[in-house]
């Protein structure tokens, strides 16, 4: 990311994420992709330098970053893998729930597990139940100062490797969506258990699995925002869907921006019929077009920042920004693997890899 207005700070943010992201993250990006694991080593090597509490608050060990510096950061890491940018994010939103609904007691828990390098699970979605939340038929029914929760949760990111889940179940199931309470479930509590690892065409380093709940009782103070909160999850999940979906649209946005600058450096090498194929009119347009799609696509994952940061969230302009960044991730890396012509195909090249990210 480069034709934006950045000051000192976003400046040398930008450059710390593209100096580790380059060092850390790309060289063994395609190994990891093949392995579909989180490179743990380069996690933590983020974790030394903060990038994992960009968002987080000052308050509790955080580093304080608005939404716009945090996306220019993401794009950063996207652009190295996008499944390492995925996972990253993950520590970055999922944990606003808290930020923004939670107790001090749970604000410190958090903070503890993040400072020390731990990764969180957001069950959010069930099989029947995608981003449509109140559709979720997980349960927590209150047995005394107890919660017992029940139910299956689909593609939940860093699964594995959580140390706690925010999980998202019906306290009430008469209410629908105005049921739904979220509470925080340590990795270890009996009856919690990991299902299937999803085997995923793209993303790889991002790793998502089931997590079952099988009459896991907690206490009634692991409801974000306690007791009185009860019901009001729904909200919170909406809230945090603002922030993820700005904040995986520019780390689409960098897949595409990698697309784009693999293809121009190819289009300068490769020679047909004794010239480079950069001088063809076709090759020309089918980068201008890359580059007008990620340009306009930009403007609008970081206009959803800028409300996010005056705070006067849009989530209209939250999901346009996701889309259109996500449609012009898959269509610049479908042009990109054009451009390489037969070898984009092929993975001795870069370009396939972006594809299937995208």
């Amino acid at each position: 990311m480069t034709d934006f207005i950045m000051t000192t700070e976003q400046k040398m943010f930008q450059k710390l994420a593209r100096e580790f992201a380059e060092k850390e993250i790309a060289p063994s990006a395609r190994q990891y992709d093949i392995e579909g694991k989180l490179n743990l080593d380069a996690y933590k090597k983020a974790v030394d330098l903060k990038l994992h509490l960009v968002g987080w608050p000052k308050e509790y060990g955080g580093v304080g970053l608005n939404m716009i510096t945090q996306c220019i950061i993401a794009e950063e890491l996207f652009k190295a893998d996008a499944g390492f940018g995925h996972a990253w994010s993950s520590t970055i939103v999922v944990p606003a729930l808290v930020i923004q609904s939670g107790t001090e007691e749970q604000k410190k828990y958090v903070a503890d597990v993040l400072l020390s390098g731990g990764l969180v699970g957001y069950c959010f979605t069930d099989s029947f139940a995608g981003s449509d939340i109140a559709a979720i038929t997980a349960t927590a029914t209150k047995v005394g100062d107890e919660y017992v929760i029940n139910g299956v949760k689909n593609w939940v990111t860093n699964a594995p490797y959580a140390d706690f889940h925010f999980v998202f179940a019906k306290t009430d199931p008469k209410l629908g969506g105005k049921g739904i309470s979220v509470f925080i479930v340590k990795k270890d509590e009996v009856g919690l258990s990991l299902g299937k690892i999803e085997e995923k065409m793209g993303a790889r380093q991002s790793v998502q699995s089931d997590v079952i709940f099988n009459d896991v009782k907690v206490p009634a103070s692991a409801m974000v925002g306690g007791i009185a909160a009860e019901g009001k999850g729904f909200k919170m999940g909406m809230e945090v869907m603002n922030l993820a979906r700005v904040l995986i649209g520019t780390g689409g946005l960098g897949v595409a921006q990698k697309a784009l600058e693999l293809s121009l450096e190819y289009a300068k090498e490769r020679k047909t019929f004794g010239r480079p194929i950069w001088q063809y009119q076709a090759i020309q347009f089918m980068i201008c077009d890359m580059e007008i799609q990620i340009q306009a696509s930009r403007a609008l994952a970081y206009e959803a920042a800028r409300l996010i940061d005056a705070g006067q969230t849009s989530p209209k302009i939250c999901a346009c920004a996701k889309t259109m960044a996500g449609d012009t991730a898959v269509k610049v890396t479908a042009d990109a693997v054009q451009v390489y012509s037969a070898v984009g195909y092929s993975r001795d090249y870069p370009v396939e890899k972006l594809m299937r990210d995208a």
